[in-house]
């Protein structure tokens, strides 16, 4: 195409496209740091408070620094690994002063979640490894699960690709309505079943349905019980082998999703939830309106699964694509 194109429309049309990058990356900025103003603001009083008077980092800032940190739901053993990075950078560096500390918490929190986060994310419009991309989502009632699911169906239907979901939570009949109404806001089908029906059947139906329309992306709603683990495992599993009798590579994505707003029992429901099946991915909502965002950083840390998505807001593009770098940039308000 561009081979034939005059150099001047060429150049007016990569300005274009620099352009509209850089509007869609502050615009995602600005959703970020109005998602996480309340963390931001939190930890960095507390960071503020930790150094404040103080000309180096010595053992003293070092101790209130971990306060701050696990006061912001960043995890105990997270916390410590954090510090012990910073402790080995002051004894070889010598001489580090407290205004320094802001980058060195920033490279050594950064650092860390890159040695455990190494799974490559996704974007909505990049190729996806397998057709259709099959994505099973589980988590318990009231963290957000069915929005997240809406809110990846959203962004993938908007990349241009087609989207089916299934509505497997067949124990709460509004799990089904919820999906239904959803589906009818976005445009995307919603195979379903009546209340009680097995949810490996649903998982079936709604793959066969994808296969034979041509569909990019399934998304399956899964229940979110957690009384009984063995129930639990046992119900996964059966979704996860009949799935695999339609697409054979299926669940590409096994994806927990947490609240993030309620801080330390998010990690209670990531423990149990990888005790019961093998989650390949975390989806973390609610972070608009809590100061407890730190809890991404602890989670991605000690059951060494990738983040993928972060809910900042109500809004069908408020769910992103989780970078770490900047996310770490964000809560710590560091500019450079």
């Amino acid at each position: 195409m561009f081979l034939s194109m005059p150099i001047f429309l060429i150049l007016e049309f990569l300005l274009f496209m620099s352009f509209f990058d850089k509007l869609f990356n502050r615009e995602k900025q600005e959703t970020l740091d109005q998602g996480l103003q309340k963390t931001k603001e939190s930890l960095f009083t507390k960071i503020s408070k930790a150094i404040v008077g103080r000309s180096k980092i010595d053992d003293d800032v070092l101790d209130d620094l971990e306060e701050a940190l696990i006061t912001s739901d960043v995890g105990v053993e997270t916390t410590l690994r954090i510090i012990e990075r910073i402790e080995s950078r002051v004894a070889r560096d010598k001489y580090l002063t407290t205004n320094e500390l802001q980058q060195i918490l920033y490279e050594e929190t950064a650092a860390l979640l890159q040695e455990t986060n190494t799974t490559g994310v996704l974007d909505f419009s990049e190729q996806l490894p397998t057709k259709p991309y099959v994505i099973m989502v589980v988590g318990v009632n009231g963290v957000g699960k069915t929005t997240t699911i809406a809110k990846l169906a959203y962004q993938y239907k908007q990349a241009g690709k087609k989207v089916y979901l299934g509505a497997a939570d067949t124990f709460r009949a509004a799990a089904i309505e919820q999906l239904e109404i959803w589906g009818e806001r976005i445009g995307v089908p919603v195979i379903k079943q009546q209340m009680g029906a097995d949810p490996a059947s649903v998982a079936f139906d709604t793959l066969q349905s994808a296969k034979a329309n041509d569909a990019d992306v399934v998304i399956i709603d899964t229940a979110g019980r957690l009384h009984n683990k063995i129930n639990l495992m046992n119900e996964l599993t059966k979704i996860k082998n009949v799935m695999k009798k339609v697409v054979p590579t299926a669940p590409d994505d096994v994806m927990l999703v947490l609240d993030g707003s309620t801080g330390q029992n998010a990690y209670q429901q990531a423990k149990q939830f990888t005790q019961a099946t093998q989650i390949t991915s975390l989806a973390v909502t609610k972070l608009d309106g809590t100061a407890k965002g730190g809890v991404v950083i602890g989670i991605s840390d000690q059951f060494k699964i990738p983040v993928k998505y972060i809910g900042l807001g109500e809004k069908m593009t408020d769910l992103q694509v989780f970078d770490k770098e900047q996310f770490v940039k964000t809560i710590l308000n560091f500019e450079k």
